[in-house]
């Protein structure tokens, strides 16, 4: 008897997920983004269900009226429905009665509503289940007053002609398929000793029964000509496909009738599951069919859990709120379990699309997203932090990058690279947010030895001011077209001609250490260590004297990097005094006396110099290798970086400067605003002054943009 009730109650739960649409429990978490809203559209599975190789993250595209709905894979395909009511065929976005509107999104997942004709209400829930399989759930009701047939064509396409056909899977109504992909990208290819899948077995399977299903050769556009019967022709569609279990072809399709009565509900799931080929295939099916039956709306309640320590901030105008959730959906979605050589979760700047670089570990720059990322889950915020403490070299050296592959020095001169030193800085933002004690401990402990290293190997002369390291044009973060450290203005010498950041008594780093000296000692206080609170504050003054002695320039009221052998304004012939973004750091770092404050900020408010449309660019707008155009990654010469206008933003209201750090916090927005509203991008940098770009996109730490927000908000 009980165990003929446990098989009723779990009947009953899975015919209960007929026509039951999602719902969400949180009102704030409602956005509502139609096409043109500034709505992050990249999805990728939440970190239990991730891995870091063969991981298929998808770009939604909801937004573009010539198209279907379609979820996108960087080099590995789309999917996307394809609809007949009635006999009548409606195939993009645009021919819908009403359009897509985007209801919630996730990190993981996005639910939309439409209408693709009249009569017919659609809840259309993108999911990525995991790093192998994505679903799209649609909750179909007819709310006319007529009997509807509905046909639906769920799709997966490559579109080049080599997919190939494998097979047809009667029982699991699944089309198996191959396909190459690439390891090339623009910006970087992928590592070539790393497992990277070149071969996948792809899967396009669903939960209802498969009427027929095709292969095809063409767009979706010459795949209605397919579909809808041509009643003149002699060899007119007969109402199935054509059944191809073998062979190369552009996309293949399934084929579902159902049939609604007025008031009627339908649930129809289709699945496309990724796997290496190497791999046994059968397991992402088996993960299909249990998810054909699953009810979702726990996966749901799970993101507006994940949602519920987040503040909740009034803004002025819905953008602002889209762009917040935005930004930390983004950080959660570049986030990985623990593998290889690191026992904490870490992150990869992006995981769609997916590049070398940015999958090549963790590095401190990229760490400033942990500090946003902290108000939406603190613990894998730390976990990513203490992959640097567990990793720390003996003798106190965080490396350039962290992960799954180790410490990773990249030695040059026989020295090993670090990257630029935030690492205090970040733990006592994650630590204020936490209130951890045990992590403020280990951090304060790793971050001494830390810059203890720094005091050792980047003040070669001991003169108190410091200099990047011999492969300083990775280690100082501003790679390309830096017109102080790069001595050609199109960088065509070698790495050692090229790059005297090595020979510099260098502004940004030694206002780095200065920072996390600070830092240290707000740690050691929260700590209750006052001896070494005080020895830290002592030490920050010393060098903040330094400082100011040496690279303050009176004549011109700005901070630059000075010659490391007399201190000078002067490399050779070569004039140092190149208004730079770093020159604003002093207020971040607090070093500026207010007086030189006052003159920094009437720098940073010159139109003619910093002061553009879309931020403060890396280089005054007069200097002569300024330039706006995004067309490449790691440009320094104009470019806007949202970390370093943060760092000047939050330089600005330690010094009081309320009104122009709101109006700089309004440029930052309105950049990625312009971007999410018609790309549905976050970029790795933007334009000041237009809205063109060509550049890494989803770069992780634009994930800045929701501290922006709350430190706009909440000190309001």
């Amino acid at each position: 008897m009980k165990h003929t009730l446990i098989i009723f109650l779990s009947l009953f739960l899975m015919q209960s997920l007929t026509g039951q649409p999602l719902l969400v429990r949180d009102k704030y978490l409602r956005i509502d983004a139609g096409a043109n809203d500034p709505l992050y559209t990249t999805y990728a599975a939440t970190i239990d269900r991730s891995r870091l190789y063969g991981d298929k993250a998808y770009k939604m595209v909801y937004y573009e009226p010539g198209e279907p709905i379609y979820y996108e894979n960087d080099k590995g395909g789309r999917i996307y429905t394809l609809w007949m009511v009635n006999d009548v065929a409606v195939i993009n976005s645009g021919e819908f009665y009403q359009p897509p509107v985007v209801k919630y999104s996730f990190p993981d997942m996005a639910i939309t509503n439409h209408q693709p004709m009249q009569g017919i209400e659609v809840q259309e829930t993108f999911f990525v289940y995991s790093s192998t399989v994505s679903l799209v759930n649609l909750e179909i009701e007819n709310v006319s007053e007529q009997p509807l047939e509905i046909t639906l064509f769920p799709v997966f396409e490559l579109n080049n002609d080599s997919l190939q056909v494998k097979d047809f899977q009667a029982g699991s109504k699944s089309y198996i398929t191959e396909r190459f992909e690439t390891h090339h990208r623009l910006i970087s290819g992928l590592y070539k000793n790393a497992p990277y899948p070149y071969y996948y077995n792809d899967v396009l399977s669903v939960n209802q029964p498969v009427y027929s299903y095709g292969a095809y050769h063409g767009t979706h556009e010459a795949f209605y000509d397919t579909i809808k019967t041509d009643h003149y022709a002699q060899d007119k569609y007969n109402d199935t496909l054509n059944m191809k279990q073998s062979g190369y072809y552009d996309f293949v399709s399934l084929h579902l009738k159902i049939e609604l009565q007025p008031g009627q509900s339908e649930t129809v799931r289709y699945f496309r599951g990724s796997e290496d080929k190497e791999s046994d295939l059968q397991l992402v099916i088996n993960q299909m069919e249990e998810l054909k039956q699953a009810n979702l709306q726990p996966f749901v309640d799970q993101n507006v859990q994940l949602f519920a320590s987040v503040p909740r901030l009034e803004f002025n105008r819905p953008a602002e709120k889209t762009i917040y959730l935005g930004a930390l959906n983004l950080v959660r979605g570049s986030m990985l379990p623990p593998t290889g050589e690191t026992t904490h979760n870490f992150y990869v700047f992006s995981r769609n699309p997916l590049w070398g670089w940015g999958h090549g570990h963790q590095v401190l720059h990229e760490s400033l997203s942990m500090i946003p990322y902290v108000y939406l889950d603190a613990e894998s915020a730390q976990g990513s932090q203490r992959v640097y403490m567990e990793q720390q070299g003996e003798d106190g050296l965080i490396a350039y990058r962290h992960g799954p592959r180790g410490p990773q020095t990249y030695p040059h001169k026989n020295e090993p690279t670090t990257s630029a030193p935030f690492y205090s800085w970040i733990n006592w933002e994650l630590y204020s947010v936490s209130q951890d004690q045990e992590f403020l401990k280990d951090a304060y402990r790793s971050g001494v030895q830390y810059v203890e290293w720094l005091f050792k190997n980047r003040d070669d002369d001991q003169d108190g001011t410091f200099e990047w390291g011999p492969y300083g044009i990775i280690e100082n973060v501003r790679d390309w077209y830096n017109a102080v450290f790069q001595v050609s203005a199109e960088r065509y010498l070698d790495v050692d001609k090229e790059d005297i950041s090595d020979e510099l008594e260098c502004l940004d780093l030694s206002l780095m250490v200065c920072n996390e000296i600070n830092y240290l000692a707000r740690m050691a206080e929260a700590l209750d260590l006052p001896a070494e609170a005080k020895k830290w504050k002592e030490e920050s003054a010393k060098l903040s004297q330094l400082i100011n002695e040496r690279m303050w320039h009176p004549e011109t009221g700005f901070y630059y990097s000075v010659n490391a052998k007399d201190h000078s304004f002067f490399f050779m012939d070569r004039d140092l005094k190149r208004q730079e973004i770093i020159g604003f750091l002093p207020l971040w770092a607090e070093v500026a006396p207010i007086e030189r404050a006052e003159k920094l900020v009437r720098h940073l408010t010159d139109t003619t110099k910093f002061w553009r449309k879309f931020g403060v660019p890396t280089l005054a707008a007069d200097d002569p290798w300024y330039s706006p155009d995004v067309d490449y990654c790691c440009k320094w010469n104009g470019p806007v970086w949202l970390l370093w206008n943060y760092m000047v933003y939050d330089g600005l209201k330690k010094y009081g400067f309320d009104e122009e750090a709101d109006q700089l916090a309004d440029k930052m927005v309105l950049a990625v605003e312009e971007q999410l509203s018609k790309n549905h991008n976050y970029w790795e940098s933007f334009s000041p002054d237009n809205t063109v770009l060509n550049s890494p996109s989803n770069y992780i730490w634009d994930a800045i943009m929701a501290k922006v927000l709350i430190e706009k908000y909440l000190s309001d």
